[in-house]
């Protein structure tokens, strides 16, 4: 036997009721519409910034550098040194001022790696096993798969021995074989961490001039670029001495790591390009911001600017101490977006396999090809404006919504409640409480 109370069967039965309850429905399907105009319309919706702490990230720029890579006979500046030319000489974004097309994605590269390099600090292994980089295949696997994911050149790591000049020139045939850029970044500090002599720099870039530079692999900008990493361990005096044997024949990138680095060679060098691979957007929330200062006070010198960013970062097992998440693709995502916000002459992405780092994006046992997708993904998208974070689309809470679209879901969820409110009332309140109505089955 069922039983209804008398205001309820009232309100089921009153013919004003029902028209009430029609338009509750129809409130309520109005809501259900706005919310879904609001989670799906990039237009009604906006990123409010991470609520996180203000701790800054450690900046870690810490490239593996094989000991037998450390190098031949030094050759003084003076002997091989041609004239001096300005490097101002030719504007370095004088290729590219023209076109409108997105700043090109170039990835780290490094051509350091034996079978026995596998053994040392590694927590993840390429799907292509633990290769030489001597393999012409495994390069051009790595090519192919890159410009699949939207990399248009590799930043090769180098600096002048017997192995890696063997290893660039191989890589540099399979690019042109393959249509794809190269850049340059000159490792100029050991494997303690201390810089170069000068000479070794000055005889190393010459060597790189004379027996790569004319290559057409390299002309993406116009002229070679050589990001000259650890700039910030040389006096300006060492720094203008390689400048005055390179002249204008290359262009020579810093590799400082904030304005004021930069601004103390800015009329030696031709841009900068930061190598930031430990950067958490989580617990450096302002890190934006730093990468926008950058950009503008290298474009007010007509310098070349290479954003950085990555997918993670772990080099605990070599001497580090931070962890940053890769949290399945955000994280990169949010650096690319911070990356493209800063007006970029070309985005960094850091790595496509340094494994001891872990911030590799080239296909791994434990990852697949994960980041090659997102890279993808992200790369085709329209960057965001500046000041948003762009999140996982596969990530459940991946809507963004500022203070002003969330005022006014709050409003409309009180005038469902408020309406009902007033239904149920009016309904209600002439009718006494009487005992429950008996209803046959």
């Amino acid at each position: 036997m069922h039983y209804q109370s008398a205001p309820l069967a009232r309100l089921t039965r009153s013919p004003g009721t029902r028209a009430r309850a029609a338009l509750l429905v129809l409130l309520m399907l109005v809501v259900t519409y706005l919310i879904s105009a609001l989670a799906t319309n990039p237009a009604l919706t906006a990123a409010t910034p991470p609520l996180t702490s203000a701790v800054g990230a450690t900046e870690v720029s810490s490239e593996e550098i094989s000991p037998e890579e450390i190098s031949p006979e030094e050759v003084s500046v003076a002997e091989i040194g041609p004239e001096a030319v300005s490097p101002q000489a030719v504007s370095p974004q004088a290729a590219i001022a023209a076109s409108s097309a997105p700043a090109p994605l170039l990835a780290y590269y490094y051509i350091w790696f034996d079978p026995p390099s596998w053994n040392r600090a590694k927590i993840d292994y390429p799907l292509l096993g633990k290769y030489s980089s001597d393999d012409p295949e495994v390069m051009r696997q790595h090519i192919r798969w890159a410009k699949e994911a939207g990399i248009e050149g590799f930043i090769v790591s180098w600096k002048s021995s017997e192995t890696l000049n063997r290893r660039l020139t191989q890589l540099i045939r399979i690019a042109g074989e393959e249509d794809f850029k190269l850049s340059m970044i000159y490792q100029g500090l050991d494997f303690e961490r201390d810089p170069l002599p000068v000479n070794r720099v000055a005889a190393d870039l010459e060597y790189f001039l004379a027996e790569y530079a004319a290559d057409p692999v390299f002309d993406m900008f116009g002229r070679p670029v050589m990001i000259w990493s650890g700039t910030w361990k040389f006096a300006r005096d060492e720094v203008e001495q390689v400048r005055a044997v390179v002249g204008d024949r290359l262009l020579l990138l810093a590799s400082e790591k904030n304005v004021a680095g930069y601004e103390r060679l800015a009329d030696l060098v031709d841009g900068d390009a930061y190598y930031w691979s430990s950067v958490n957007p989580e617990t450096y929330p302002k890190y934006p911001e730093k990468l926008q200062e950058m950009s503008q006070a290298i474009n007010a010198h007509d310098g070349l600017w290479i954003a950085p960013l990555a997918p993670g970062f772990d080099a605990r097992l070599i001497g580090g101490t931070q962890v940053i998440e890769r949290k399945d693709g955000l994280t990169l995502r949010q650096e690319m977006n911070a990356a493209r916000q800063s007006a970029p002459d070309a985005l960094g992405l850091i790595s496509w396999n340094e494994f001891s780092e872990n911030s590799h994006v080239e296909p791994s046992r434990n990852y697949g090809r994960r980041y090659l997708d997102v890279l993808a993904d992200n790369h085709k998208s329209e960057p965001p404006p500046a000041g948003t974070v762009n999140v996982d689309s596969s990530d459940a809470a991946g809507i963004d919504i500022q203070p002003g679209s969330l005022l006014l879901l709050g409003g409309l969820v009180a005038v469902v409640i408020v309406s009902l409110g007033v239904i149920v009332w009016r309904n209600v309140r002439g009718a006494p409480v009487r005992a429950p109505t008996k209803l046959s089955r």
